[in-house]
Parts: C-alpha cells; structure tokens; sequence
C-alpha cells in the first residue's frame, strides 16, 4: 500500500512498475473508483505508453475490454476473473470503493498477480487489514516539488455572516485573478450558492455529478474562460490546476470527513510553478472532524521538515 499525500504524484510512482510489468508482457490494470479520473487518466497512460495499447472502461464504454494497459473504474473489475498480473487500485478510500464489499471482492477476484493500493487518506480499517495481510505500507508525507501542504484557514461566521465572507474572500482571490474552487456539502447547496454568488460575480460555474458536459466544462476553466467554480466532491479528487484556491463553504456539515477535508485542501499548491495557495474553511463553528484533518495535515508537514533536516 501506498500512503502518500494529495500532489505527491501517486500516479507518477508507479509508473515504472507499469512499464516494467508491460514489458514483460504481464496484463496491467489501474482501477479508480469514479469515471471522471478514469477518462482524465486513461489520455495521461496514452500519452505515455504510446507504444502500448491503453484503453479504458467504464460506464457507457466498455466495448474493447483487452489492452496492455486497461485503466477503469472499479464497478468494471468485475469483468476480470484472476487476470491482472500488475492491478493497482487508486483512492481506495473513495466512495463508491471504501467499504463496499462486493467492489473489494471484485477487485480480490480480478488479481492473478501483485496488486498496489494507493491513498492519501486510507482508513485505519484498511492500513490494519493490509498490515495484517503482510503486505508492506510505504508512506510519502511530501508532495514532488518538497513543499508543505497548504494548511487550511479556519473562518468562523454565524448566520448570514458567512455569506458576506464568503463574497469578502472570493472577491479577493478574483482581484488577484486566481482560480477557485467553493466546495458545498450538497447539489441542493451547490446550487442555491451559485446563483447567489453569480449575482455579484460573473464568470461563474457550477459544477456536480448531474452536470453532463463537466468534462468540457472544466476545459474551458483550465482556458480561463471561467473564473470560479461552485461544486461538490465530484471534484474533490482527481483534478490539478495550476494557482488554484479552495474555498469549503460550511466546512462543518456533517457530510464533511476529515478525510473529505484533506482531499479538498490538497487541490491547493500542486504544481511545481505554484506551490502554495489558500485553502479557507468558513465554518459556523469547529468540529472534531475539522480539527483531525488540520491536524493530519500539520502533522505531514512537521513529517516533511524533519525529512529535509
């Protein structure tokens, strides 16, 4: 298992373990829980094994179902039955995958080899089974560019307050024409927020999973077509933007995991040309939830100083 933090390059770990396993002729699979990471991951492996044949499956795509290569999600490790020499499973703590019984026997299934899991924020459940298992935990507390985690703002507001911050921090980080992500708990949330917020600022968007075309969508905000982004954890994972800032509007819902929390703070500073950024949390009040992931992330940072000592 791979214990690394958001923007460490998971993926980039392992990609020589791939090419080794494809040039040995072994069958290579790279599972994630959700479709939208698969179509983002599956053009990263086309482009970087193009000697090879990568193809993808998941829903609404599953004609070709041999490759080298096969990136999918994890609903389609059904299809497999002891196949895979090389199976590597991202996000492993991700809905639908974390602790759903019948994905993780499809994933148990499909293996006829070695398997990788990897996590930025893997369960205690998970990291006792696999240990137990005797299998072997590599832990990475330092992002590629070896600099720290944003450590998130905690902003604390009552009643209609928190709107009026909300509206104070986004106008700030549009001024300086950053990019920006406002996470809400909910689409109901969502959607309200960005019609609120669209009144004051144009250049707006609002994205969650019944959003069809957000793939396009997110082009044209990677384009600077958009300015902001008003969203759910559809787009908690998976996703690098350069300069971008995070906004989690109602950090305190009880929908927000520390886990949840992590991986939205880790959207921030991935990139080697912008390393840092803000990460605001406007809350009505703190949480144990809230204060177990600053701490998380603290803690990975204190773990970073002391590598770099």
């Amino acid at each position: 298992m791979v214990h690394a933090v958001c923007g460490s390059g998971k993926t980039e770990i392992v990609l020589k373990v791939i090419k080794y396993a494809i040039e040995c002729g072994e069958r290579v699979g790279f599972a994630i829980p959700r479709r939208d990471v698969v179509i983002e991951l599956y053009s990263r492996f086309n482009e970087i094994f193009k000697k090879n044949k990568v193809i993808y499956i998941c829903g609404g795509h599953t004609e070709e179902t041999v490759g080298d290569l096969v990136v999918l999600t994890t609903h389609q490790l059904y299809r497999y039955d002891h196949y895979f020499d090389l199976l590597i499973a991202d996000e492993i703590d991700a809905f639908p995958f974390n602790g759903n019984p019948v994905l993780e026997s499809f994933f148990q299934r499909a293996i006829r080899g070695n398997y990788i899991m990897m996590s930025a924020t893997p369960t205690e459940n998970a990291l006792k089974f696999h240990k137990e298992s005797g299998g072997e935990v590599v832990e990475l507390f330092s992002r590629y560019h070896m600099h720290p985690l944003p450590e998130p703002k905690i902003i604390v507001r009552k009643g209609i307050f928190i709107y009026v911050e909300l509206l104070d921090v986004l106008r700030k980080f549009l001024k300086k024409t950053k990019p920006v992500f406002i996470f809400a708990p909910t689409i109901e949330m969502c959607e309200s927020l960005f019609m609120f917020l669209r009144i004051f600022y144009k250049g707006g968007l609002c994205l969650h999973s019944k959003v069809e075309d957000r793939q396009e969508k997110l082009g044209k905000f990677k384009e600077g077509i958009y300015r902001y982004i008003v969203t759910t954890a559809i787009l908690e994972r998976g996703v690098t933007f350069p300069d971008l800032q995070v906004i989690i509007f109602k950090a305190d819902h009880v929908l927000y995991t520390s886990h949840a929390l992590i991986q939205i703070s880790g959207r921030v500073g991935r990139k080697k040309d912008h390393p840092d950024g803000e990460v605001i949390f406007l809350i009505n009040e703190e949480n144990d939830q809230i204060k177990i992931a600053v701490d998380e992330i603290k803690r990975a940072n204190k773990s970073l100083q002391n590598m770099l000592k």
